[in-house]
Protein backbone atom coordinates (compact mmCIF):
# COMPACT_ATOMS: atom_id res chain seq x y z
CA UNK A 1 0.00 0.00 0.00
CA UNK A 2 1.10 3.33 -0.53
CA UNK A 3 1.70 6.31 1.05
CA UNK A 4 0.32 9.97 -0.24
CA UNK A 5 3.23 12.17 1.34
CA UNK A 6 2.72 15.80 2.33
CA UNK A 7 6.16 18.14 2.43
CA UNK A 8 7.60 17.43 5.27
CA UNK A 9 6.29 14.07 6.55
CA UNK A 10 8.80 11.14 6.73
CA UNK A 11 8.33 7.25 6.12
CA UNK A 12 10.75 4.42 7.20
CA UNK A 13 11.91 2.27 4.26
CA UNK A 14 11.11 -1.10 5.36
CA UNK A 15 9.02 -4.11 4.12
CA UNK A 16 5.82 -4.76 5.81
CA UNK A 17 7.65 -7.89 6.89
CA UNK A 18 10.00 -6.28 8.76
CA UNK A 19 12.64 -6.44 6.28
CA UNK A 20 15.07 -3.63 5.42
CA UNK A 21 14.64 -2.89 1.61
CA UNK A 22 17.86 -3.03 0.03
CA UNK A 23 16.88 -1.86 -3.80
CA UNK A 24 14.40 1.49 -4.61
CA UNK A 25 13.86 3.50 -6.92
CA UNK A 26 12.54 6.96 -7.24
CA UNK A 27 10.35 7.85 -10.04
CA UNK A 28 9.34 11.02 -11.71
CA UNK A 29 6.56 11.66 -14.06
CA UNK A 30 5.26 14.87 -15.51
CA UNK A 31 3.30 16.48 -18.94
CA UNK A 32 3.54 19.79 -19.94
CA UNK A 33 0.02 21.84 -19.23
CA UNK A 34 -2.23 22.48 -21.43
CA UNK A 35 -2.36 25.99 -22.98
CA UNK A 36 -5.22 28.25 -22.26
CA UNK A 37 -6.69 30.98 -24.25
CA UNK A 38 -5.81 31.81 -27.38
CA UNK A 39 -3.09 29.23 -27.80
CA UNK A 40 -5.28 26.67 -26.44
CA UNK A 41 -5.83 25.05 -30.27
CA UNK A 42 -2.07 24.34 -30.01
CA UNK A 43 -0.10 21.46 -28.41
CA UNK A 44 1.33 21.69 -25.16
CA UNK A 45 4.47 22.59 -25.15
CA UNK A 46 7.30 20.21 -24.64
CA UNK A 47 9.16 20.40 -21.06
CA UNK A 48 12.48 18.81 -19.87
CA UNK A 49 12.53 17.94 -16.47
CA UNK A 50 15.41 15.96 -14.85
CA UNK A 51 15.71 13.95 -12.09
CA UNK A 52 19.27 14.16 -9.95
CA UNK A 53 20.40 11.83 -6.66
CA UNK A 54 23.18 14.44 -4.81
CA UNK A 55 25.08 11.91 -2.25
CA UNK A 56 25.91 13.23 1.26
CA UNK A 57 28.79 12.35 4.14
CA UNK A 58 28.57 14.46 6.69
CA UNK A 59 26.46 17.46 4.70
CA UNK A 60 29.30 17.31 1.95
CA UNK A 61 28.59 16.47 -1.47
CA UNK A 62 30.30 13.61 -2.43
CA UNK A 63 28.77 12.36 -5.56
CA UNK A 64 25.98 12.98 -8.08
CA UNK A 65 23.43 11.18 -10.51
CA UNK A 66 22.11 12.75 -12.95
CA UNK A 67 21.55 13.03 -17.01
CA UNK A 68 25.26 13.66 -17.70
CA UNK A 69 26.22 11.20 -15.09
CA UNK A 70 24.25 8.38 -15.21
CA UNK A 71 25.83 6.16 -12.47
CA UNK A 72 27.60 6.92 -8.74
CA UNK A 73 31.23 6.70 -8.71
CA UNK A 74 30.70 3.59 -6.49
CA UNK A 75 28.08 1.88 -8.99
CA UNK A 76 24.99 2.19 -6.06
CA UNK A 77 23.15 4.93 -7.88
CA UNK A 78 22.38 4.34 -11.36
CA UNK A 79 19.91 7.00 -13.52
CA UNK A 80 17.86 5.06 -16.12
CA UNK A 81 18.50 7.89 -18.76
CA UNK A 82 16.89 11.44 -19.53
CA UNK A 83 13.25 11.90 -21.01
CA UNK A 84 13.39 15.67 -22.48
CA UNK A 85 9.77 15.89 -23.06
CA UNK A 86 7.70 13.76 -20.29
CA UNK A 87 4.41 12.02 -20.67
CA UNK A 88 6.28 9.04 -22.04
CA UNK A 89 4.59 7.03 -19.70
CA UNK A 90 1.31 8.34 -19.63
CA UNK A 91 0.91 8.44 -15.75
CA UNK A 92 3.84 6.45 -15.64
CA UNK A 93 7.67 7.55 -14.60
CA UNK A 94 9.68 9.22 -17.24
CA UNK A 95 13.01 9.26 -15.75
CA UNK A 96 14.11 6.92 -12.80
CA UNK A 97 16.98 7.12 -10.51
CA UNK A 98 17.60 3.49 -8.59
CA UNK A 99 19.45 2.97 -5.48
CA UNK A 100 20.94 0.17 -3.94
CA UNK A 101 20.94 0.77 -0.61
CA UNK A 102 23.13 -2.27 0.42
CA UNK A 103 26.05 -0.96 -1.59
CA UNK A 104 25.76 2.86 -0.35
CA UNK A 105 29.03 3.32 0.72
CA UNK A 106 29.11 3.80 4.53
CA UNK A 107 29.97 6.91 4.49
CA UNK A 108 27.01 8.55 2.67
CA UNK A 109 24.45 9.63 5.18
CA UNK A 110 21.80 11.09 3.05
CA UNK A 111 20.56 10.99 -0.55
CA UNK A 112 18.73 14.16 -1.75
CA UNK A 113 16.16 14.06 -5.19
CA UNK A 114 15.58 16.96 -7.10
CA UNK A 115 13.67 17.68 -10.53
CA UNK A 116 14.75 20.79 -12.33
CA UNK A 117 13.58 22.17 -15.62
CA UNK A 118 16.38 22.29 -17.43
CA UNK A 119 14.79 24.26 -20.49
CA UNK A 120 13.59 27.14 -17.91
CA UNK A 121 9.06 26.65 -17.64
CA UNK A 122 8.22 27.03 -14.70
CA UNK A 123 5.66 24.53 -12.25
CA UNK A 124 2.93 26.56 -14.14
CA UNK A 125 3.24 25.16 -17.11
CA UNK A 126 3.87 21.12 -15.67
CA UNK A 127 1.07 18.91 -15.07
CA UNK A 128 0.82 15.95 -13.43
CA UNK A 129 4.38 16.06 -12.14
CA UNK A 130 5.18 13.38 -9.08
CA UNK A 131 7.81 11.85 -7.51
CA UNK A 132 7.66 8.48 -6.02
CA UNK A 133 9.70 5.72 -3.96
CA UNK A 134 8.91 2.00 -5.37
CA UNK A 135 10.44 -1.54 -3.88
CA UNK A 136 12.53 -1.97 -6.66
CA UNK A 137 12.68 -5.86 -6.20
CA UNK A 138 8.56 -6.32 -6.51
CA UNK A 139 7.60 -3.30 -7.91
CA UNK A 140 5.14 -2.33 -4.70
CA UNK A 141 5.10 1.73 -4.43
CA UNK A 142 6.09 3.07 -1.09
CA UNK A 143 5.26 6.79 -1.34
CA UNK A 144 4.49 9.35 -3.83
CA UNK A 145 5.16 13.07 -3.84
CA UNK A 146 2.49 14.97 -5.77
CA UNK A 147 4.03 18.76 -6.96
CA UNK A 148 0.45 20.48 -6.71
CA UNK A 149 -0.67 23.91 -7.04
CA UNK A 150 2.34 24.89 -9.99
CA UNK A 151 4.24 27.89 -8.80
CA UNK A 152 7.08 30.04 -10.08
CA UNK A 153 9.50 28.23 -9.70
CA UNK A 154 11.50 26.29 -11.73
CA UNK A 155 12.58 23.75 -9.46
CA UNK A 156 12.30 21.33 -6.37
CA UNK A 157 14.25 19.76 -3.67
CA UNK A 158 11.61 17.20 -3.81
CA UNK A 159 12.76 14.32 -1.06
CA UNK A 160 15.87 12.62 0.60
CA UNK A 161 16.49 9.33 2.26
CA UNK A 162 18.73 9.18 5.76
CA UNK A 163 20.69 6.90 7.16
CA UNK A 164 18.54 5.80 10.41
CA UNK A 165 21.16 3.29 12.02
CA UNK A 166 20.94 0.19 10.14
CA UNK A 167 18.44 1.06 8.36
CA UNK A 168 16.98 4.25 5.82
CA UNK A 169 14.27 6.74 6.21
CA UNK A 170 12.66 9.18 3.72
CA UNK A 171 11.32 12.95 3.88
CA UNK A 172 9.03 14.07 1.02
CA UNK A 173 10.32 17.99 0.93
CA UNK A 174 8.49 19.33 -1.69
CA UNK A 175 10.92 22.71 -1.05
CA UNK A 176 10.77 24.94 -4.49
CA UNK A 177 13.64 26.05 -5.74
CA UNK A 178 14.83 27.84 -8.87
CA UNK A 179 17.61 26.68 -11.23
CA UNK A 180 17.84 24.70 -14.64
CA UNK A 181 20.44 22.02 -13.03
CA UNK A 182 21.15 20.19 -9.62
CA UNK A 183 24.31 22.97 -9.39
CA UNK A 184 22.14 25.68 -9.43
CA UNK A 185 20.09 23.83 -6.25
CA UNK A 186 22.99 23.21 -3.99
CA UNK A 187 22.27 26.00 -1.43
CA UNK A 188 18.71 24.99 -1.55
CA UNK A 189 19.49 21.94 -0.77
CA UNK A 190 22.05 22.73 1.75
CA UNK A 191 19.29 23.91 3.68
CA UNK A 192 17.50 20.75 4.55
CA UNK A 193 20.92 18.67 5.53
Amino acid sequence: MSVNLTKGQQISLSKSDGGALTVVRMGLGWKAAPRKGFLAKLTAREIDLDASAVLFADKQAVDVVFFQHLVSDDGSVTHTGDNRVGGAGQGGDDESIVVDLSRVPVHVDQIVFTVNSFTGQTFEEVDNAFCRLLDETNGQELARYTLTGGGRHTAQVMAKVVRQGRGWQMEALGSPADGRTFQDLMPAIAAHL
